[in-house]
């Protein structure tokens, strides 16, 4: 017998032996398991390794995420990539590799997929194919059925740390100059409006999380995200916002910007939106400019000097016929702050540029960089270098309003 068929035995005796009229936790299954793996185990002379083995995967396809869960579970797993049901990728300390284990079938690929938009009262299916969404743990979770995504359906979850990093950590690990990150401390008690900018991978999520850690603990703080991911600790005048797709059964989409609205109207001290994608910018950029200092956002770019780009091209995503002047005058006011962060060819994150908006001059945003990265040398494959201050502030309002200047 396969060890395919052997596990489905074992799992239809444990489902036959369930009373499925009442909850029945987890130590219940597990016990159910044990005991059928254990009496499997001892008929055809198993190793006890190879039993706590059949135990695992049971318990994993039963009340888990199947063969994703051992994934989920080693901590140094920063990326999981499921490509149908017989190809699933990992990145692990920056490597990608193949996974030796695969879904049993396309059926259990798609059931794992329905109970993981399930849990957030998502809903996927041929009408509506592509979903974000996120793991109870945080972790960010994109869906793209068959037959969008040719070969099977596509699964790529992005994990965060269960203990969100805080700043002195980031410095620990070179992301951050403690110069820079006092410096940047400043400027939120001071309620500058920072934009975190960066490529895929490259830590703005895990940076603005850091970077909130300094909002003081009396400010009202609403968020608003696709997926929740962001963990802002200590915060207890905290509303979360999460946007929500439409369906078939007349569930009516919400997006960021209707979220932005209505976060206007709930009395924020600042709001920090995940991330830009869209025509939702001009709304981030009006919510800066309209009182409500200190707001934080992300967005995807490969400089401080292309996030503008970006942000032009995303406020006219929004179908407004605002002139490009307009817009660059909304960024110029509403923006005091860029910090930019790459991934290096080493695979570390750091913090590469912290650059200032002066204003406007000639129809052009001018900036002023006032920390930038220098990469000194390779040593064994990492890179080194430092975050070295470059320029001086020439915004001080702010600070001189706060006292702190």
């Amino acid at each position: 017998m396969t060890d395919e068929k052997i596990f489905q035995e074992l799992k239809d005796l444990v489902l036959d032996e369930t009373d499925l009229s009442r909850e029945v936790g987890d130590d219940e299954i597990k016990e159910l398991i044990r005991r059928h793996c254990r009496r499997y185990a001892k008929e055809h002379m198993l190793t006890l390794q190879k039993q706590t083995e059949w135990e695992q995967f049971l318990f994993h396809s039963l009340r888990k995420l199947d063969v994703l869960q051992e994934l989920l579970d080693d901590e140094q797993i920063t990326e999981i990539m499921v490509n149908g049901t017989e190809h699933i990728f990992y990145e692990k300390h920056g490597k990608l590799y193949e996974f030796e284990k695969s879904f049993t079938s396309k059926e259990k690929l798609e059931d794992i997929i329905q109970q993981i938009v399930g849990d957030n009262n998502r809903m996927v299916n041929l009408a509506n194919p592509i979903v974000d969404t996120r793991l109870l743990d945080g972790s960010r979770v994109n869906i793209v059925l068959s037959p969008i995504s040719i070969d099977g359906s596509a699964i790529s979850i992005r994990k965060f740390p269960r203990n969100p990093y805080e700043m002195p950590e980031l410095i620990q690990m070179g992301a951050i100059s403690e110069e820079a990150a006092d410096f940047l401390k400043k400027l939120i008690l001071a309620r500058y409006n920072i934009f975190i900018s960066g490529g895929t991978g490259s830590g703005k999520t895990t940076f603005l999380n850091a970077l909130s850690q300094f909002i003081p603990a009396e400010e009202r703080i609403i968020t608003i995200e696709d997926s929740a991911e962001l963990q802002l600790i200590g915060k207890n005048n905290l509303v979360r916002l999460e946007t929500r797709n439409a369906n078939t059964d007349g569930v009516t989409a919400i997006s960021i910007r209707d979220l932005i609205r209505a976060a206007l109207r709930m009395r924020p001290s600042l709001i920090i939106v995940g991330e830009c994608r869209g025509g939702e910018a001009l709304d981030v950029l009006q919510a800066m400019n309209t009182g409500h200092d200190g707001s934080l956002s992300t967005g995807h770019a490969n400089s401080c000097k292309d996030m503008i780009s970006r942000l032009e091209t995303m406020v006219l995503m929004g179908n407004v016929e605002l002139p490009l002047a307009a817009i660059r005058s909304q960024i110029a006011s509403g923006i005091d702050i860029f910090v930019h962060l790459g991934r290096l060819r080493d695979k570390s994150r750091k913090v590469l540029s912290i650059t200032e908006v002066v204003g406007m001059e000639n129809g052009e945003i001018v900036l002023n960089e006032l920390f930038h990265f220098y990469e000194r040398m390779e040593v064994e494959g990492h890179v080194k270098g430092e975050l070295k201050k470059v320029g001086s502030l020439k915004n001080e309002e702010k600070l001189r309003n706060a006292g702190m200047c």
